[in-house]
């Protein structure tokens, strides 16, 4: 039974390291602060972890870990309490980089501050999108009809342009 737990951890990790930028936009689009966006970083792969288990690969790892990430910063975004509880997994390490702004261009850093106008569902639907992911994928991670995820995407993109236009002057 541990070796199958080890096992897992690993796996769990190495999904975390495949894809780590997932975690840091969802992060850097629901928190300003870069101690928000650890204690953020830290509850998202604890709520994957916990998923982990129930995990069937039905659908993209990548789809799954949106659909946590997104959850996770959404209810954080509305609850605002308390921190969370630190996790321990075992012997095994993390090599993902530190969350920092530093790396981001001008054009990156007035997207970033644009999105973080918007409301959380609209964050994520642009984050989906800036993503490549398809309607029906997001459709699908946020838990809406195709045809609502392109409603909200236009009125999305008419409020940023505006938002842009407004901050560039």
């Amino acid at each position: 039974m541990k070796a199958q737990e080890s096992e897992m951890e690993k796996e769990f990790v190495n999904l975390l390291n495949r894809h780590p930028g997932i975690l840091y936009k969802v992060c850097s689009l629901y928190c300003n602060d870069s101690e928000d966006r650890k204690d953020l970083f830290q509850e998202i792969v604890l709520q994957l972890w916990k998923a982990y288990p129930a995990f069937k690969n039905e659908s993209a790892a990548t789809t799954w870990m949106y659909r946590i990430a997104l959850n996770t910063a959404i209810t954080n975004f509305r609850k605002r309490v308390g921190k969370p509880l630190p996790v321990s997994f075992s012997a095994i390490e993390f090599q993902i980089p530190d969350l920092n702004d530093d790396h981001f261009s001008e054009e990156i850093n007035l997207l970033y501050t644009t999105i973080a106008q918007l409301s959380p569902i609209e964050k994520a639907v642009i984050t989906l999108y800036l993503e490549d992911k398809s309607y029906d994928e997001m459709a699908l991670i946020l838990g809406i009809s195709k045809s609502n995820v392109g409603v909200k995407l236009n009125r999305i993109k008419s409020k940023l342009e505006k938002l842009i236009k407004s901050a560039t002057r």
